[in-house]
């Protein structure tokens, strides 16, 4: 008999095992709350969708409050990761900057179905719970300064650096392609590809067109 075919998975270390569990309850909480929303999803139906029990999500997070939280920060994470990417092609003059940020875009946008139900969801219940404002406030903080830093190289690249903040910029695309999405999963002939790409050029060319302050101070 082959001894490689009776050679053993590898066990997990701690931290391993850890993570595993951590995400596949994460990915539990996404569909549940996608699904039933932040009101309806109970953490027993979490613990149970990802194949744990209610102590082995409460060893991993605090509750239901910071599953949510987390999803979000995570998410957004992930994107400023593959964002990074896409500031590469264009550093590298592979492709333009609107281009490059629209495809982008586009791939998160369909890349996670449950993406717009989640920040609809989690929107609503801040503005209905000040406490959970100011968390989830703090927690997107991270996310979207690291999308500020994607953008000053792409400003550079249309030549606007300096004129208007990379976090301004950061703010608007991310709001822009939020209200995209929505309306993308409502009615999608209405967000087709192009204009998620359009968009990006639009704002990019905006920008690029926009007066340069330190100039008007001169003349």
């Amino acid at each position: 008999m082959d001894s490689d075919s009776d050679e053993k998975p590898r066990r997990l270390t701690r931290a391993e095992a850890k993570a595993r569990t951590r995400r596949r309850l994460l990915d539990a909480a996404a569909r549940t709350f996608a699904r039933k929303g932040y009101a309806g999803a109970s953490v027993e139906e979490i613990a149970e969708a990802a194949g744990y029990s209610i102590g082995a999500l409460y060893s991993n997070f605090g509750g239901k409050e910071e599953l949510f939280l987390e999803l979000m920060a995570g998410g957004a994470r992930a994107r400023v990761e593959r964002g990074k990417q896409t500031v590469e092609a264009v550093q590298a003059g592979t492709e333009d900057p609107e281009t490059a940020l629209g495809r982008f875009f586009l791939e998160a946008a369909d890349k996670d179905d449950d993406l717009p139900l989640l920040q609809a969801e989690l929107w609503l219940y801040a503005m209905r719970n000040p406490q959970m404002k100011e968390a989830l406030a703090a927690a997107q903080r991270e996310p979207q300064a690291a999308l500020a830093e994607l953008m000053e190289p792409v400003l550079a690249r249309v030549g606007a650096s300096g004129r208007v903040p990379a976090a301004t910029v950061a703010t608007v695309a991310s709001a822009m392609f939020q209200g995209l999405l929505r309306q993308r999963r409502l009615d999608p002939p209405s967000v087709p590809d192009d204009l998620l790409r359009q968009a990006m050029r639009w704002l990019f060319v905006g920008i690029a067109n926009t007066p340069d302050p330190s100039s008007e101070e001169q003349s």
